[in-house]
């Protein structure tokens, strides 16, 4: 099986939170959204740490060439992986108390989509689009490129392999990190939550 997980040396399970914000990204198997096959997360810190966690997930459906030729996926490389319910389940109490960041508003609906099919409670989080954010930071962009993660690599210097869940993920939290000090300000709703500060010490303490 090809090590498509690892690849990048992204974590295996998340990290203990809370954080400030959890950056999004998802890759599909073929052309329906809820077909995920990729789950990246990245976990950015008060601090502006960032943690990178990747997980494959078997879409239960075949992927079409398009899809594998992008992102490197296929069902060969699932075998064995979990589903979407198995991996949701145990990511869903963090996702669902914490700040959303993705890319577009695809991984979003892709979620919801996923959750519809499997009849799986949705996300509650309010997400960020860093699209919205990065035409506010670098507006010159537009027609320049755009403000596509491919154009942004290019723009910010970011160091990130293209169309991998993890890696874009973690594009995504940088080019947030990336705007703030342009836009002079710190995102205000992108904090980290006092009371679930004090909710994962206590947990850990049991």
């Amino acid at each position: 099986m090809v090590d498509v997980l690892n690849r990048f040396g992204h974590l295996q399970t998340p990290p203990a939170g809370p954080f400030r914000f959890i950056a999004v990204d998802v890759e599909t198997a073929g052309n329906a959204i809820e077909s995920i096959c990729q789950i990246g997360l990245c976990f950015v810190s008060d601090d502006r740490t960032m943690q990178t966690y990747s997980v494959l997930i078997d879409p239960e459906g075949p992927f079409a060439p398009f899809n594998s030729d992008l992102h490197g996926i296929s069902a060969r490389t699932v075998i064995g992986a979990q589903t979407f319910p198995e991996v949701y389940a145990a990511l869903f109490r963090l996702l669902d108390t914490h700040h959303l960041v993705q890319h577009s508003r695809f991984d979003e609906r892709a979620f919801a989509a996923a959750c519809t099919r499997y009849g799986l409670p949705k996300l509650t989080s309010h997400w960020t689009n860093s699209v919205t954010i990065a035409r506010q930071a670098w507006p010159s962009l537009k027609g320049a490129g755009g403000h596509g993660l491919a154009n942004l690599k290019k723009h910010l210097g970011l160091q990130f392999h293209h169309h991998d869940a993890g890696e874009d993920a973690r594009a995504s939290a940088s080019v947030i990190l990336s705007a703030e000090p342009i836009l002079g300000t710190q995102l205000s709703y992108l904090t980290t939550n006092r009371q679930l500060t004090f909710e994962f010490e206590f947990r850990s303490a049991e």
